[in-house]
């Protein structure tokens, strides 16, 4: 679902940031630092904004071997009604998560991220999905990573408040949604949490 192009500047930006790494000869880097300079103007041209904003955009670029990061979001369902979180950057709403930290799993890091985002204490109880960001109608994102979906059970009956990261926290049915922010959720991850806690026998959706 990703514009082709965004594909291959994101892919020629990884192979230099890897090359850059590993090469020894400075002819080697040369060409590979040429390499990152084009891939990053055409992400910066793509996106529309300063080539300086995509090199913050992927701080450990150079420092090991390029690969996806991963995303956590998790569904926790009360009543026929979901958890969303306002998100503060955008004032859109996704269900509650992020990038995964280092040194905890990621059934922990959903677990953490709930937490931190709408003070409820939840557990995680079973992936429902792991997507491919890249391949479906999220909004474009300079960054490759993988969203891994989680369904989770509310360990208490609390009322959701939001953390430093969201502005609103409440629970909403499926006809009647807010304004998602598309780089985190789409219709159809909070649809299919409904079908996979409706019948765990469904299939992992997976890319």
């Amino acid at each position: 679902m990703e514009d082709l192009w965004l594909s291959l500047a994101k892919r020629l930006q990884s192979i230099a940031s890897t090359g850059l790494h590993y090469c020894q000869g400075e002819f080697d880097k040369e060409r590979y630092a040429e390499v990152a300079s084009i891939a990053n103007d055409m992400l910066a041209s793509l996106g529309n904004v300063p080539v300086a904003r995509i090199a913050e955009l992927v701080p450990d670029f150079a420092t090991g071997y390029a690969t996806p990061k991963v995303e956590v979001r998790g569904a926790v369902i009360r009543d026929e009604h979901i958890l969303l979180i306002r998100e503060a950057c955008d004032g859109l709403w996704a269900m509650p998560g992020g990038f995964a930290d280092v040194g905890i799993s990621p059934a922990e890091n959903i677990v953490k991220e709930i937490r931190e985002e709408a003070s409820l204490t939840v557990s995680a109880s079973a992936v429902y999905g792991i997507r491919h960001k890249a391949k479906h109608e999220y909004d474009p994102d300079v960054r490759d990573f993988y969203k891994i979906f989680f369904l989770c059970e509310s360990l208490d009956a609390a009322d959701p408040e939001p953390g430093l990261e969201a502005t609103e926290a409440r629970f909403f049915g499926l006809d009647d949604l807010p304004p998602l922010s598309t780089g985190r959720v789409l219709v159809k991850d909070i649809e299919a949490a409904f079908r996979f806690r409706d019948d765990p026998q469904n299939l992992l959706l997976f890319d």
